[in-house]
């Protein structure tokens, strides 16, 4: 398992760059828009992590800007840890085998999140490709929210 990112709601995209990048002196990785959901994901790293960063060995914070008005109280800014696995179907059974509720399971062998006992969001990331669907994972539906 590798520590990926952690992700962080931010309402005012310029006024958390400036803190991020301008004054907390973390570099910009990597951007990306997605018109259709309507939100833009940045990716800093430290100055020291910011080339292994790019070839996806450091972990970085990746700012969440959704386009449209939003308050984010009763902690909704800070969205999830992530974790990249070898097996995303293992980890899952594991983890449900322990008691934890798959709260989006992985239908498509590439991504599912759990919830930490305190309620922390966690991103499990399949590395390499996706692995090909299959049972019970395929079928089963979400529960909760993540």
């Amino acid at each position: 398992m590798r520590y990926l990112h952690t992700m962080v709601r931010v309402k005012d995209l310029d006024a958390s760059m400036r803190f991020y990048r301008d004054l907390l002196g973390l570099e910009e990785t990597r951007r990306a828009e997605y018109e259709a959901g309507r939100f833009t994901l940045v990716y800093l790293a430290a100055p020291a992590d910011k080339a292994r960063a790019e070839a996806e060995k450091s972990p970085e914070v990746e700012l969440t800007y959704n386009w449209d008005d939003q308050d984010y109280d009763g902690g909704r800014n800070f969205g999830h840890l992530a974790f990249q696995v070898d097996d995303i179907y293992a980890a899952c059974q594991r983890l449900m085998d322990g008691g934890v509720v798959i709260n989006r399971p992985p239908r498509d062998g590439h991504m599912a999140f759990v919830r930490s006992p305190d309620g922390i969001s966690i991103e499990l990331l399949q590395a390499g490709e996706r692995l090909a669907p299959a049972e019970p994972w395929a079928s089963m539906p979400n529960v909760g929210a993540w």
